[in-house]
This record gives structure tokens, sequence and C-alpha cells, in this order.
């Protein structure tokens, strides 16, 4: 008798299921000899099929066999009603992720998944990547650990190819057409060969651009299967491109990437997630949003008039220059520049390139504490991790821990709107993921006296974190 499968309900855009991938390789070490089954869009998987790990696929308009087998697992990673639904219909010994019982009634099952749903327009200081959330619910962080990724190719024969890709998924995440435009002109000024690429929806934008550019430019939007684009990446030095499904394709298939981050996303969330590809930032504080509010003056929204073409053009030269990867490469380009890579316990980190002694800022050091408490919270490590980054933390800014402390003493008092739709609005920013995982947390259990104490029992422990550190100090 063949071992029970275990099912994937992934019915997100192309981007999520390359996210999910590193997900399908740690299920078949970590449960050897089930099949890995997987529900999703034909339109997306059938054409990733030749770089997808082994999995057998299914679509949602064909779930009778789902109904019938029993499996091992069932991992829940869309969003969606129907998938909820569906996952509800599923006999599993474990399911992880959302869950519709018959009676309508919808509950997230695993604390990562809980996490991850509480980050919707409150993931300011969150720091786990989708990929990672993905599988903290069912695989061991050793088995994470102990993943070793290879690093992008670099040096090849012809270095002076450079893609272009246009288009993203909404217009707030890409350029515009002169911006490509001119960055196209940057390059062949630096004898470099851009080519534009891009799907179906960017034909129209890639003709523009080519017109803009007054140069002969290799087009191939709209004229390569994704095979084919994967294929194109083999011998292309560099690819340039918002944060799209290609490029967790093009990362994927070892294809190095600049990812210029741009509009309404969050790298750290869904930056391309092996190690050694560039992601290029804003330097403004509103950077990693999930909805825009900051538009300047003439419309376009803050953080692109931060992505100048000849200085983008300057560090492409410079990370497909003669030197390679090695070579000289500017720290910043109006912007943050961070290169992906690896947490010791195997998470995926950026890693910002700065000058050598430039101070931490406060964002970054409460962004790290409230990831290792987070950590911490679930069971990835102890509480060392986050008292030490505390301790950092109040010695560089005494103020602002003295703020988050007295607002966190009165919390328990807040705990009383909890049922409000807006509660997770109330906190201050540097605690709004407290209070965020606080309603999630609460409304999957029914605001039940069970989840409050669990609660105060969360808060609490953070009070210890911050009366650890006084302790020291006096």
């Amino acid at each position: 008798m063949s071992a029970k499968p275990i099912l994937i309900l992934q019915m997100q855009r192309m981007g999520d299921l390359i996210l999910s991938f590193p997900l399908f390789l740690w299920l078949q070490r970590e449960h050897p000899g089930h099949p890995i089954w997987v529900v999703g869009e034909p339109r997306f998987y059938e054409a990733l099929l030749p770089v997808s790990p082994a999995a057998t696929y299914f679509s949602w308009t064909a779930t009778e066999q789902i109904r019938r087998t029993a499996f091992v697992l069932c991992v829940n990673l869309s969003h969606e009603g129907a998938a909820a639904a569906l996952a509800g219909k599923v006999r599993a010994e474990r399911h992880v992720g959302p869950v519709q019982s018959p009676d309508g009634v919808r509950r997230i099952h695993g604390p990562w998944q809980l996490y991850r749903a509480g980050l919707v327009h409150a993931n300011r200081h969150n720091r786990f990547h989708w990929a990672d959330l993905n599988a903290l619910d069912c695989v061991p962080l050793s088995r994470i650990a102990a993943t070793r990724w290879p690093e992008p190719r670099t040096c090849l024969g012809d270095r002076r190819r450079v893609g272009l890709f246009l288009g993203a998924s909404e217009p707030a995440k890409r350029p515009n057409p002169r911006f490509w435009a001119d960055l196209a002109r940057e390059l062949l000024h630096r004898d470099l060969r851009p080519i534009l690429l891009g799907g179906p929806a960017e034909r129209d934008m890639a003709a523009k651009v080519q017109k803009q550019i007054g140069h002969n430019v290799l087009n191939l939007a709209d004229r390569l299967t994704l095979a084919q684009f994967a294929d194109l990446g083999q011998s292309l030095e560099l690819l340039v491109t918002p944060d799209t499904g290609p490029m967790h394709l093009a990362a994927w298939t070892g294809l190095r990437v600049l990812n210029l981050s741009l509009g309404p996303v969050n790298p750290w969330e869904t930056g391309p997630y092996q190690p050694g590809h560039f992601v290029l930032q804003a330097r403004i504080s509103c950077t990693g949003c999930w909805g825009c509010t900051h538009l300047a003056h003439h419309g376009i929204h803050r953080c692109h008039d931060h992505f100048l073409p000849r200085r983008v053009a300057q560090l492409v030269h410079a990370l497909a220059g003669s030197k390679g990867r090695g070579g000289s490469i500017p720290r910043t380009v109006d912007g943050n520049l961070s290169l992906s890579a690896r947490t010791p316990e195997g998470l995926y980190q950026l890693n910002r390139l700065l000058p050598k002694n430039t101070p931490r800022s406060a964002r970054d050091m409460m962004d790290e504490f409230w990831s290792l408490f987070w950590g911490n919270a679930f069971g990835l490590w102890d509480r060392a991790k986050p008292q030490a980054a505390w301790n950092e933390l109040a010695h560089a800014f005494p103020t602002l821990t003295e703020a988050f402390t007295r607002c966190l003493f009165g919390f328990h008092r807040k705990l009383r709107q909890a049922r409000a739709e807006a509660f997770w609005r109330q906190g201050p920013p540097m605690l709004r993921p407290l209070y965020s995982q606080v309603h999630v947390f609460l409304q999957n259990d029914d605001f039940s006296w069970k989840s409050e104490r669990q609660i105060l029992t969360m808060t609490e422990e953070l009070l210890h974190i911050a009366a650890g550190e006084k302790s020291q100090c006096r």
C-alpha cells in the first residue's frame, strides 16, 4: 500500500507558486515516500512544470479525486475562500492554514499561518519571507537550516546582455515606460546590451519603450514562453525587474536578479529568495507597505521618484562588469541596496550594503527584535535571542524603548476593544505587530477566555524582556 500523499493548495499567482517550491522540496525530504499533490491554477503550473520539483498537479475545477483521497497533511497556502472551503472537505491527519468547516466557520491552523494573516496592512516590522512562512508550521527549522542554495550564475561568456523585465501585477509596482527607455539608453552608453522582456500585458509598453529609446534594442516582450524565458536566462548576466513572477522564476533557475523594489511590496516578504541577488529600495520611511497613501504632487508614488535611471545603470554596469560580482559595487544608488542571504538558522535575510561602521537605524533594530520575538513565541529559539536584540536597541535608542515599554504597560486595557475591526490600528507603529497579531489570534478563537490568557502570557513575555534590560542597566 502506497504512503498517503501530502496536499498543498496554492491558487495564488505564479510568483506565489514558485515561492512554494522550497516547501515541496522540504516536505519530500521530511516525508520520504509520500507523494506531493498540488491544487493550483493551470495557467500558472502548466508553464512551470519543467522547473517545478516533483509534484502531481490538479486544477481547481477537477478536485473530485482530492475529496476521495486520505492525506497525511493538507497545507492551504491560499487566502481565497474557495481554498478554505476545499480544505474543509479534505480528509487529512493534519491541516495547516485556513480551513472552513461545513457550517461556514473559517479558522487558520498553525501559528505561522496565523502570523501571516496578521501582516495585512500591518507588516512594517516583518522580516519573515513568504517561502519560509509557507513551511514553518510543518517543516522543522533544522531542515530549513540544512538547505544549501546555489549562488546565481555570474561571469558568463558575454557579460553585456542584461534583461529588463518591464511589467508587474500592479502599475504601482513597476517603473513607467520613460524610466525603462532612459535606463536602456544609459546601459547602451555603457556598452551593455539591454533586452526588453515581458508577457502579453507588457507588449504595448515594450513597443512604447523601444520607440522612446531611439536605438535598436532586442524586444522579446510577448514572444517567449516561460520555458523559453528560463532558457534565455542561461545567457544573461543580470535581470533588472520589479517584484513579479518572472523575477522569482529567474532566481529559482539561477539567473542573477536586481530587484527594483518599488510600490506596495516588501522585499523581506517577497524578494528574490535564493541567496546572492540584489534588492534596491527607496530611502524613505514608508517602504515595504501594502497599500500606498503617499503620492507625490504629480500623482506618482513617492518611492518611484527615488529610482533614477542613470544611477541604476551605474549599478547594473558594476554588477555586470568585467570583474563580475566581486568587483566594485556602489553601496547605494539613491536608495538602499541589499543582498539576499541566510541567517545562521537558515531563514531569509537581506544584508544591507552600507559603508563600514555605519550605525544601524532604529527601524532596522526594531525589525530584528520583533522577528526574534515571534521566533521565540512560536518555538524556533529561546528568549536569549530577542533579549539580546532588545538590549542592543535599548542601549542605542533608550528613549524609543522607554516609550515602547510605557505603551506596553497600558496594552491590557486596550484588550477591551479587541472586538473592533480597527483594533489593530490603535497601537503606535512600533507596537503594531502585537496589536495586529492579537487581533487575528483572538478572532481565530472566537475571543475565548483561553485565547485571552494566551495573549496576556505573550504580553508578559514582552514585559519580561523589557524589564530584563532595565535590571541589567541598574
